[in-house]
């Protein structure tokens, strides 16, 4: 029996001007779905993307989580429905320390004991024990990116957004962000737009690739890389 959507969309469109930057997008994704959304750059991903977290809302059709209509809501009351975003450049306190910016997320949804413990447990999760008590602004580029995700887990979301995730990255941190991200998937839905194609093999999830505003296609990461259209309009010779 195939799980319900956590999240769909109803021939979302968004309009600037005169140019269709989404039109007409029919999308869904499961309870606890992991999904890429991959495409060339002006394809539509980041202002669809923009619209499942109420930071534009779409010209037409509509946004529903877990059927409830979320089209027109402020972003802030979308955050208390259980969706999360991580944008490209993390939203970390640089002035604290890694402890203190995952015992602050925490404290959203704990008392301080519960919130401390869990700060201490996410930090073991994502590697970052021995850089507990360091100001997140002194973390190199990945490290900051890891207290961000972990943040991400502390509010226990039950979908999370993330866009481009290991922009900056290097090959290895790129490899542990894949790791990273897969675990989370286990217990909640997460939406990654992504342009690292090493990233999207590593991960083997479902992938749907935006084109003009629609969606070109939609399936298996395999059968997406190998389909000709993508490699066409995106992927080029570094499919093969």
């Amino acid at each position: 029996m195939s799980k319900p959507p956590i999240l769909r969309t109803e021939q979302v469109c968004k309009r600037f001007g005169g140019v269709n930057a989404v039109d007409g997008i029919d999308f869904s994704v499961a309870e606890g779905e992991l999904r890429c959304i991959i495409g060339p750059n002006g394809a539509g991903k980041s202002t669809f993307f923009k619209m499942l977290s109420g930071q534009l809302q779409p010209t037409a059709g509509r946004i529903l989580f877990r059927e409830v209509d979320i089209t027109r809501e402020e972003r802030h009351r979308i955050a208390r429905r259980g969706v999360a975003i991580k944008t490209q450049v993390p939203n970390v306190f640089d002035g604290l320390s890694a402890f203190e910016n995952l015992r602050i997320a925490a404290a959203r949804r704990l008392d301080s004991r519960g919130a401390a413990e869990l700060a201490r447990d996410i930090l073991a999760r994502v590697e970052m024990t021995a850089h507990a008590d360091r100001a997140v602004g002194e973390l190199a580029h990945g490290q900051r990116q890891w207290i961000e995700i972990g943040m991400l887990l502390a509010v226990d979301p039950a979908l999370v957004l993330l866009d481009e995730p290991t922009a900056g990255m290097t090959k290895e941190e790129v490899a542990r962000a894949a790791a990273m991200i897969r675990a989370l998937a286990n217990q909640r839905a997460v939406i990654v737009v992504e342009h690292d194609m090493k990233f999207v093999r590593m991960v083997d999830a479902n992938v749907t690739v935006f084109h003009q505003g629609r969606i070109l296609v939609e399936g298996p990461t395999d059968t997406v890389l190998r389909d000709t259209r993508v490699r066409d309009v995106y992927l080029g010779k570094a499919a093969h």
